[in-house]
């Protein structure tokens, strides 16, 4: 099947989910489990437990978040594909997971497209270049130009952390290393807590993690930010430029990245419904948005069939990214 033809056929399958009368009469009756594909602390992590508290309010059950941590994402990803479509077991799904990884990973154990019902686009974020003070300090790093400039002249010696394997925090990376022609040596972790861990301890040197989960550390002096992956600055960190700014090949760098609720396939389309406006009310209430904005988050909420579109051009964007930094996992 073509392309244009599979995802034509998979926004068509967001609008006419298989729907039943009277499944909201009864749902939620028992708890409800959102997967986070990535380890506790990271932005995925964060929006997720933000998320499942309001739902916990608004359903009248507790949402549990259940962190899966592993290959990028796709852990959590193929035990939400393969669980039972009735709206009990939810996924956390990112940038990664549903617009990278299909490129990036020649055999899945899941599809990203026929497997999942989008629910909803919780939030995008930019990423955030961010070095460990000390090694920015002993190697007379202050700003994006003198970064480079190091890059270029130690070719191979700077370590630069990630989540995993084909998550937007790893694709920036190597996109930024095919604009500025330079050379890091990725390590991947099972998220961004275990990786900003080990950024800050010293055992890394550089990652370009989504905001919110290194805002607090930028803020406290524990992570030096050199730039934003956005193509706009963001509100939540004055003064800081996008790598964008710099010009030249980097003109037009942008890498931000997203985060999405998604249910198996199959699931009621009044399930699918129900969640979504539940989600989109939440993101809108005054508290939830002034929080999720001050921790570098633009809320979103949008419908399915919206989500459904988003991912489609998501994952021809970046095919066209991996393609040209010539990323693989095997």
């Amino acid at each position: 099947m073509q392309m244009k033809h599979f995802f034509a056929a998979f926004i068509a399958g967001a609008a006419i989910l298989a729907s039943a009368p009277g499944y909201c009469d009864t749902y939620p009756s028992k708890p409800i489990k959102i997967v986070v594909p990535f380890s506790a602390g990271g932005t995925t992590d964060l929006l997720a437990r933000a998320v499942g508290a309001e739902l916990t309010k608004s359903l009248g059950q507790t949402v549990v978040i259940d962190n899966r941590g592993g290959a990028g994402g796709n852990v959590g990803a193929d035990l939400v594909a393969k669980s039972t479509a009735d709206g009990y077991t939810l996924l956390m799904g990112t940038v990664g997971t549903h617009g990278i990884n299909q490129s990036l990973y020649p055999k899945l154990p899941f599809d990203p497209i026929k497997d999942f019902a989008p629910v909803t686009l919780v939030a995008s974020v930019p990423n955030v270049l961010v070095l460990n003070p000390g090694f920015a300090s002993k190697n007379k790093i202050t700003d994006l130009k003198s970064f480079i400039a190091f890059l270029k002249a130690n070719p191979g010696k700077v370590n630069m952390a990630s989540s995993g394997n084909g998550t937007s925090i790893h694709l920036s990376g190597e996109l930024f290393k095919t604009q500025t022609r330079t050379f890091m040596l990725h390590i991947p972790y099972r998220g961004s807590g275990p990786a900003l861990t080990d950024l800050m301890a010293g055992q890394a040197d550089v990652m370009f993690d989504n905001l919110p989960s290194s805002l607090q550390f930028i803020k406290s002096g524990r992570l030096l930010a050199l730039a934003v992956t956005s193509s706009k600055p963001s509100p939540a960190l004055p003064g800081v430029a996008p790598i964008a700014a710099a010009g030249g090949d980097l003109k037009n760098f942008e890498a931000s990245s997203w985060f999405g609720i998604l249910a198996p396939a199959g699931t009621p389309k009044d399930i699918v419904n129900k969640l979504q406006q539940e989600i989109a009310k939440a993101l809108s209430s005054q508290t939830v948005k002034e929080r999720l904005i001050s921790q570098g988050a633009d809320p979103v909420g949008n419908t399915p069939e919206q989500f459904a579109a988003h991912i489609q051009a998501e994952t021809l964007k970046w095919a066209k990214v991996v393609k040209a930094a010539g990323a693989k996992v095997d």
